[in-house]
């Protein structure tokens, strides 16, 4: 009973974890394109395609994050509006922070890989995102 309840105890322990490593939060710069956002209540709404893609930049846990238009001669536009944004790692996860003229407020990061971004509010909403991959006509 003892080995069983050690167990579940570490099972839940690391599943509470992202995993995720300081020095990855590097893979969080480029431009990433929303694929789904998933509701608390399970609902959840994909997009096919997308007129805005989110560019994030930051360095040494700062940086923004800006809105931008892809064009197809690969350039961007935007309207120069940029987040500022703060990485902070607490509770054994990591959260990214905003600060903007119209408030303040956090995304957890569950999860950041080369192609994957995976970013959670307080109110249980999911944002799915994938790397952004310019237009081809080829």
């Amino acid at each position: 009973m003892k080995r069983i309840s050690l167990l579940l105890f570490f099972i839940v322990l690391t599943s509470c974890h992202s995993g995720l490593k300081k020095d990855e939060i590097k893979k969080l710069n480029g431009y990433w394109e929303i694929q789904k956002v998933t509701l608390a209540n399970g609902e959840h709404k994909d997009y096919k395609v997308n007129e805005t893609i989110d560019y994030f930049e930051v360095k040494s846990n700062e940086g923004f994050r800006q809105k931008v238009m892809p064009q197809f001669d690969g350039k961007f536009r935007t309207n120069d509006i940029k987040s500022r944004i703060k990485i902070v790692d607490k509770d054994d996860a990591f959260f990214i922070e905003y600060n903007t003229n119209y408030g303040k407020w956090q995304e957890e990061i569950i999860t950041l890989q080369d192609s994957t971004l995976v970013l959670k509010n307080k109110e249980n909403v999911t944002y799915t995102y994938k790397k952004f991959k310019p237009f081809s006509f080829k």
